[in-house]
């Protein structure tokens, strides 16, 4: 079973590789002033990371290292691309997942699939989670044990909210999203998002996640 959903997952990447060799690369970058040509490659950062999308091929790669990549990451990037509308910008207005626009249905899953892994993962290591975010060049917060915006891109940024677990209470996750994410990105792909900067900041971390999310 999970070698059929990995298939899925691969044939879906494929698909998203040719409609990106459909698009206008000019209006892209113009819609999205974070890309940078770079030679045969775009160039954009997602979660801390540089990663390269080759102008005649499709195909994503990281530029820093030879590690493959998870589909997670090439369908979050093909989805900013093809989703991001023209002449948007930030709204300054920070949201929890069940108030992102058309995010309502999806927000008991999107609690248990992703915040409680979140939690889970880094009960009993607040500083590591900190280290973490801050090399992901994370701004801190006020809000929580710890608290960080991480910019998923630069113009997706998150808010990573954690309370640490004690006798009484365990530990608890949130993630805000700024109110124009869909403006940016489609609906689904927030979740997407949300995932893969935990799978990032435990990397970062050195830990294991706890509890397996959706896209694992």
């Amino acid at each position: 079973m999970q070698k059929t959903q990995q298939s899925n997952y691969d044939k879906l990447c494929e698909d998203w590789r040719e409609k990106f060799l459909q698009m206008d690369q000019e209006i892209l970058m113009r819609k999205l002033p974070e890309i940078k040509a770079e030679g045969e490659y775009l160039t954009i950062v997602h979660f801390g990371k540089k990663y390269g999308i080759h102008r005649k091929e499709g195909y994503i790669r990281a530029m820093e290292d030879n590690i493959p990549l998870r589909n997670g990451t090439k369908m979050n990037i093909y989805n900013l691309f093809w989703y991001s509308k023209e002449n948007v910008s930030l709204q300054e207005r920070w949201v929890p997942f069940r108030d992102v626009r058309n995010a309502g249905p999806f927000a008991p899953a999107f609690e248990s699939n992703i915040l409680k892994p979140f939690a889970m993962t880094f009960e009993g290591k607040t500083e590591k989670l900190r280290r973490a975010a801050e090399k992901m060049g994370g701004q801190p917060v006020r809000q929580g044990d710890a608290g960080y915006i991480v910019h998923a891109f630069s113009c997706i940024p998150m808010q990573y909210l954690f309370w640490d677990g004690d006798e009484e209470f365990p530990a608890q996750g949130n993630i805000l999203f700024d109110y124009s994410v869909t403006d940016f990105i489609h609906v689904e792909s927030t979740v997407t998002l949300a995932e893969e900067g935990i799978i990032r900041l435990a990397e970062l971390a050195g830990i294991e996640l706890k509890k397996k999310m959706f896209g694992m």
